[in-house]
C-alpha cells in the first residue's frame, strides 16, 4: 500500500512538471517549416529576355564563326536548334560542323536595325540587318542580308534555336529566271509530320493561296497584331507586308508547299519550315522555289502567324 501511494506521487508530481513547463513554441516550429517549404517551392519567376542581352549572344556566334570557334558551337546550341545554312536546312550535328567556319573567310561582319518579338517568357526572335566582308567555299558571301534568330531558355542559360539569313536583293543585279530543276530529279514529296505540323501547314498554305488571290482579309486574320516579315522590300510590319503582298505586281498560277516540319518551343509558340514552288511572275521575272520560315503563336485558341521569312532554294 506504502508502495502503491508513493507512486501516485510519482506521477503527480510528474504530472505537475509537465503542466509547468513552458508551452512548446508551436507557431515558430509553423513558421519555420513553413520558410523551409516555401522556399522550395516559391521559386521566383525568370527574368524576360531583353534585346541587349540577346543581341550580345547574337554576336558572340557571328565571332565566333569569324574567328573558326568550333568549340563555342555544342554549348551554344539548344537541343532541338534547326536553321538554314550554305546547303539548306541544317540540325543541330551539321550546324556545329559547318558553323566551325573552316569552309570560310570573314573579314568582317556588323550587325544593326536590331528588333526583339518575346515570345512568352522562355523564348524570343531577334531580327537585323548584317553586312558581310568574307567568302565561303571561294563563293563570296551576300554584302547585305537580313537575319533571324531564335533563343530559348534551357534552365538558366539562353540558347540559340534557330537562324537563317535573307539575302537583300541586289539593285545593280541583272534579273534571272528561276532555276530549273535537274534532270531526272525525283518530284518533291510530302514529308512526314505530326497533328501539330499539319495544323500549321493549313494555315501557312491558306495564307499563300491568300497572297496569290490578293485576299487581303484572309491576310489580316493570319497575322498576329504584332505580325512582322521579311519581304523583297525589307523588313516589314503587318500593315506594310499585307498592303505589299495585295498590291504587288505578280501574276501566279499555283502555288506548291511540301516537305512541312515544325519545332515547339512552348505549348503556345511554333517554328514551321517548308519548301515553296510558285508558277508566276512578278514583274515580269519568275518566281523562284525557296525555303519557307514563319513562327507562329496562339491568340486564345487560334493559331497566328508572328513572323515570317524565306531562304534561296540551294
Amino acid at each position: 500500500m506504502k508502495r502503491f501511494i508513493l507512486l501516485v506521487v510519482a506521477a503527480l508530481v510528474a504530472m505537475a512538471v509537465t503542466a509547468c513547463a513552458p508551452a512548446a513554441n508551436t507557431s515558430n516550429n509553423a513558421s519555420a517549416n513553413n520558410v523551409k517549404a516555401n522556399a522550395n517551392t516559391a521559386k521566383p519567376a525568370a527574368a524576360p529576355p531583353t534585346k541587349e542581352a540577346l543581341v550580345a549572344l547574337d554576336k558572340s556566334a557571328y565571332e565566333a564563326w569569324k574567328t573558326k570557334d568550333a568549340k563555342f558551337w555544342d554549348p551554344f546550341l539548344a537541343a532541338n536548334f534547326v536553321g538554314y545554312g550554305a546547303k539548306g536546312k541544317i540540325d543541330r550535328a551539321t550546324a556545329i560542323k559547318e558553323y566551325s567556319g573552316s569552309d570560310c573567310d570573314v573579314k568582317s561582319y556588323a550587325l544593326t536595325d536590331e528588333q526583339m518579338t518575346a515570345l512568352g517568357a522562355d523564348a524570343a526572335l531577334i531580327t537585323y540587318k548584317i553586312t558581310m566582308d568574307g567568302t565561303c567555299g571561294g563563293q563570296k558571301l551576300p554584302a547585305n542580308s537580313w537575319g533571324a534568330g531564335v533563343y530559348v531558355r534551357e534552365g538558366d542559360k539562353w540558347k540559340g534555336a534557330f537562324h537563317a539569313e535573307s539575302p537583300m536583293p541586289d539593285p545593280n543585279a541583272k534579273p534571272t529566271g528561276a532555276a530549273a530543276a535537274k534532270p531526272g530529279a525525283p518530284a518533291a514529296t510530302e514529308a512526314k509530320s505530326d497533328a501539330a505540323t499539319d495544323a500549321l501547314f493549313t494555315l501557312e498554305k491558306k495564307a499563300w493561296d491568300d497572297w496569290k488571290n490578293k485576299n487581303k482579309q484572309g491576310l489580316e486574320d493570319w497575322a498576329s497584331a504584332n505580325f512582322s516579315a521579311f519581304t523583297s522590300n525589307g523588313r516589314q510590319d503587318r500593315a506594310g507586308a499585307i498592303k505589299g503582298w495585295t498590291e504587288d505586281k505578280c501574276e501566279v498560277k499555283s502555288v506548291s508547299l511540301t516537305d512541312p516540319s515544325s519545332v515547339s518551343f512552348s505549348p503556345d509558340f511554333s517554328l514551321l519550315t517548308f519548301k515553296a514552288a510558285v508558277d508566276g511572275k512578278c514583274e515580269g521575272n519568275a518566281i523562284p522555289s525557296e525555303n519557307g520560315i514563319s513562327i507562329y503563336g496562339k491568340e486564345g485558341s487560334a493559331w497566328k502567324a508572328i513572323f515570317t521569312m524565306a531562304t534561296p532554294m540551294m
